[in-house]
């Protein structure tokens, strides 16, 4: 198995998108993807390419540079670049973008060994931004375990991180931006919901609604209401 070096100045977020490049051309059965995926990836020697993950597509690109996996990958990466607390805040970085690209294709019915892997990276974005952000990026950690745990059947576990979001806003509101409130309470709706408490949820969910309208940037209200439009529910409906 060949193996080409990282460049000299390597970027995750450069990975990352090659990743998801990567992936979509292997579903697409592109044969140049295809056989990368052959050289560096022999679980999928004979395919099904239908099947090939997010996960897969960076296995593959890991691998395609020596390393025996992402998380090594990443890790070498990060200590050519940071160190300190500049490393925490890189990690948080990192792990909060991967974990909400894994919120797209893992879900309770998933692999418990999948799911563990959403929970965790939910779990330690949150504790790299208590070593190097403030509240704000606190309250976005929390946000990310409630709505992590939600994606995969945790209920009591997403309401739980989803009162502490709010908590941690309303403690320290100097410190937030016009969009973390609602965004909390769109997370503690969708927990309320999972939980069996649909009339409190009904509640969340208006509050995040009437609290969107209220954000000043445009682009971030069209965020919020992208978000708002997502499944799960929980048999509430935004």
């Amino acid at each position: 198995m060949t193996t080409t070096p990282l460049p000299a100045k390597p970027s995750l977020s450069q990975l990352r998108a090659r990743a998801k490049d990567l992936r979509k051309a292997v579903t697409k059965a592109r044969p140049d993807a295809v056989e990368r995926v052959r050289a560096h990836h022999p679980a999928y020697a004979e395919g099904p390419l239908d099947a090939f993950t997010l996960r897969d597509a960076q296995l593959t690109i890991a691998r395609e540079y020596g390393l025996p996996g992402w998380s090594e990958l990443m890790e070498k990466v990060a200590t050519e670049l940071v160190e300190g607390r500049e490393l925490h805040r890189y990690f948080g970085v990192e792990l909060n973008n991967e974990t909400w690209d894994l919120m797209e294709q893992i879900d309770e019915t998933s692999p418990r060994e999948d799911q563990e892997r959403l929970l965790y990276g939910a779990f330690a974005a949150c504790l790299h931004w208590l070593e190097a952000g403030n509240e704000a990026n606190h309250a976005r950690g929390e946000h990310l375990i409630a709505r992590a745990a939600l994606r995969i059947g945790r209920g009591q576990l997403g309401l739980h991180h989803a009162r502490r979001c709010l908590e941690v806003i309303h403690a320290h509101p100097s410190q937030m931006s016009d969009w973390d409130e609602p965004f909390a309470r769109e997370a503690l709706a969708r927990a309320l919901a999972a939980t069996g408490d649909l009339p409190s949820a009904r509640a969340e969910l208006a509050k995040a609604i009437e609290l969107t309208t209220h954000v000043a940037d445009p682009t971030d209200q069209q965020v919020l209401r992208t978000e708002l439009a997502k499944e799960p529910w929980f048999g509430l409906r935004p």
